[in-house]
């Protein structure tokens, strides 16, 4: 009786084992929404800390930013393809938006204390349009890929295109 006890233990327990996984599970669409809510980009942003308060947050793997961009800056369109950002804003206005999966952008100018949500995988961009307050601390992807000296030749790889645009590309950022 010993060793049948001791094999449904194990088979259970590898069962459970089976049954976990290390990740979040991954939703079906880009983002659930409530019956009956509308969505824009007022669904995405909030000022408060709850779920119930801040249905956007359902099911999201969510990472954590606090950004500060200079005025006038932009973090160009990326994605990030793990996992949902949260943004909080600390200070000033700033403009976000994202193109969800039938290419609807959703656009938010959050104020200080406001969040936003952009989505896992969705492509999203984060832009301050005010131009008298600076503040540092943003680090221009395109100046620090395109600005430096990565051969001409790597970047055309890294970006499956030709020489001929990489330096196309150099060319329109320093004259920027």
């Amino acid at each position: 009786m010993a060793n049948y006890e001791l094999v449904v233990a194990l088979v259970l327990s590898l069962s459970l084992f089976l049954l976990t996984s290390p990740g979040d599970p991954d939703i079906l669409n880009d983002f659930v929404v409530p019956n009956g809510a509308y969505v824009d980009g007022n669904f995405f942003t909030y000022t408060g800390m709850s779920l119930e308060e801040f249905p956007a947050l359902d099911r999201q793997s969510v990472s954590f930013a606090v950004l500060e961009f200079p005025a006038g800056s932009v973090n160009p369109p990326h994605t990030h393809p793990r996992g949902s950002e949260l943004l909080f804003l600390i200070y000033g206005s700033l403009e976000v938006g994202f193109v969800d999966m039938t290419n609807k952008l959703f656009t938010q100018t959050l104020q200080t204390g406001d969040m936003f949500i952009f989505p896992k995988g969705l492509v999203h961009y984060h832009y301050n349009a005010n131009q008298t307050t600076l503040r540092a601390g943003t680090v221009s992807v395109p100046v620090t890929v395109f600005g430096t000296n990565i051969d001409d030749g790597i970047l055309a790889k890294s970006f499956k295109t030709s020489f001929t645009t990489i330096q196309a590309l150099k060319a329109a950022i320093y004259c920027s």
